[in-house]
C-alpha cells in the first residue's frame, strides 16, 4: 500500500467506525492524544474539545455516530510523518466539513491525532 493509500485507509476507518459505532475500530484509528476540536459545537458558542476517551464515551452511548456519511476526501497532503486530510461529509441530518490531522505513530500506523469539524444542520 502507498502511503495515500494508507491514510485513506485510516480516514475511512475513521467515518466507518463513527457511522457504526464501533469503538474497536476507532480506537485503533484515534491516537492516544486525539482530540475533536469544534468552532459553534451543536449550536454553542466558542470552541468545544472533546479528547479521545470521552469521545468514545459518546459514541458508545450512542450520542455521536450511529448515521451513515456519504464521504469525499478532498484533499491530502502528507510530509511523510504527518498528514492532513479535509473530507466533506454528508448524513440524513447535517453536512460536515472536516480537517484532520494525522501522524506516523510509532507502531507505523496512521493515527488520527486531530478531527477539527464543522457540522450544519440539514433542518
Amino acid at each position: 500500500m502507498t502511503t495515500t493509500e494508507k491514510i485513506e485507509q485510516a480516514i475511512t476507518n475513521f467515518v466507518k467506525g463513527g457511522d457504526n459505532r464501533d469503538t474497536v475500530m476507532l480506537d485503533k484509528v484515534l491516537h492516544k492524544d486525539f482530540r475533536v476540536t469544534n468552532n459553534g459545537f451543536m449550536g454553542t458558542s466558542g470552541i468545544t474539545v472533546i479528547d479521545k476517551q470521552k469521545y468514545l464515551s459518546k459514541i458508545k452511548d450512542g450520542i455521536f455516530g450511529g448515521l451513515p456519511r456519504i464521504m469525499k476526501i478532498e484533499s491530502i497532503d502528507d510530509s511523510e510523518t504527518i498528514a492532513m486530510v479535509k473530507l466533506r461529509l454528508e448524513s440524513t441530518e447535517n453536512y460536515f466539513v472536516s480537517y484532520n490531522s494525522f501522524v506516523l505513530d510509532s507502531d507505523n500506523e496512521w493515527k488520527l491525532i486531530n478531527n477539527l469539524a464543522v457540522v450544519e444542520s440539514k433542518k
